[in-house]
């Protein structure tokens, strides 16, 4: 993600005779060769918020203060922003935000509560940062799914709009997941206290704020679609997001795309991003959970039936705590793992999935992308 101050030349959507004035790229380090000298490179990281994370959002309010004066706020949110911009409230840590972002996943809340706490723990989330500028340009890239599809309020926790939400919202969100008595006092005192609330609709710093989503799980979708098709795939794409805890979402996948006509090879498409409710201390992912949910559905099928794979991956190439994007599961995966002394049943139970998955060879291996639109989930079914 990026955000930069350019000239006032630059306010019609970077048109011609942009000039740049200074700004960041924050992200996990890669070739900075080709970056402009005005542009500094924050190694921060994702989904959990390092030192640089923090400088990172510092220097984003920066900017945005330059502003006021020149110029115009422009941020690319192409993923992780909730943590990779992140500057904790005034009376709070890094360690608080980490802490609490981590008790809330673990518990499995979805990404429109997480990031509603995370913004009530922020000086730079929920509109505050665009509130420090005098006029921004946001285009973003949309992991969020549900309950409001690209709801800008949530990507990357809203830094540059409105926010809808309330401390005391928060604050139920946490009581909700049962999280409260895990989080560090002066986050509980925080939430309890409120103060000032984010910046709400109507609020006249946020009147020069235009935004735009520029991608999203859908255009993933049509992208494999047509790589599906140019191999000679009928395709079928589930438009509904997915959702929920991860092993029942891929249960409830393979079992739908199994529905789907046959008589031909067939490709089955559909994203979101579910949830995973830790219960052991195995490394995860959701995707890893998703593709394991589904094997016992495959298990089921009869040589007869043919060969069918299930592929799930997230689309920035990170899977939860892991190193891998996600994980492969086929008619032969059981058998493979019997062999090895692996069961799926006992990896769920433990939320095992990379350490069944990594001795099969069948994990997803690429690497960062540097963006995020979701999760992918995918059958290939050949009769």
């Amino acid at each position: 993600m990026a955000m930069a101050l350019v000239s006032p030349e630059g306010r019609a959507m970077l048109g011609k005779g942009v000039s740049l004035g200074a700004g960041l790229v924050a992200g996990p380090r890669t070739d900075a060769s080709e970056l402009p000298s005005s542009l500094d490179w924050f190694d921060a990281s994702h989904p959990s918020p390092n030192a640089m994370s923090e400088a990172a959002g510092r220097r984003a309010l920066a900017l945005a203060e330059g502003s006021r004066s020149r110029g115009v706020l422009v941020g690319l949110l192409s993923g992780g922003a909730s943590s990779m911009l992140s500057v904790p409230a005034a009376g709070l840590l890094l360690a608080d935000k980490v802490l609490t972002a981590r008790a809330l996943m673990n518990a499995g809340a979805p990404i429109a509560d997480l990031n509603c706490v995370r913004k009530h723990l922020s000086s730079i989330k929920g509109g505050r940062l665009a509130a420090s500028a005098r006029r921004t340009l946001t285009l973003a890239i949309s992991d969020v799914h549900g309950p409001i599809a690209d709801d800008p309020a949530v990507i990357g926790s809203g830094p540059t709009v409105a926010d809808p939400t309330t401390y005391s919202d928060a604050l139920a969100i946490v009581r909700r997941a049962g999280v409260m008595e895990s989080l560090p006092a002066a986050v509980v005192a925080h939430l309890e206290r409120g103060g000032d609330e984010s910046p709400k609709a109507g609020d006249p710093r946020l009147v020069r704020s235009t935004y735009e989503v520029i991608g999203n799980r859908q255009i993933a979708m049509e992208g494999a679609a047509r790589a599906a098709r140019s191999r000679g795939y009928t395709v079928s794409i589930i438009e509904a997001p997915t959702a929920g805890e991860a092993r029942e979402a891929g249960a409830a996948f393979a079992t739908r795309a199994l529905g789907d006509p046959g008589g031909q090879p067939l490709c089955v498409i559909a994203s979101g991003e579910t949830t995973v409710h830790v219960r052991g201390a195995g490394r995860g992912g959701r995707n890893q959970e998703f593709a394991l949910g589904a094997l016992h559905v495959l298990d089921a099928l009869q040589p007869k039936d043919g060969t069918v794979a299930v592929a799930s991956a997230g689309t920035d190439g990170i899977d939860g705590p892991t190193d891998a994007a996600g994980a492969i599961v086929d008619v032969t995966t059981s058998a493979r793992a019997r062999e090895r002394g692996l069961r799926p049943a006992a990896a769920l139970a433990s939320n095992g999935a990379y350490d069944f998955f990594a001795p099969l060879g069948d994990l997803i291996m690429w690497g960062p992308t540097g963006t995020n639109v979701g999760d992918l989930h995918v059958m290939l079914v050949h009769p």
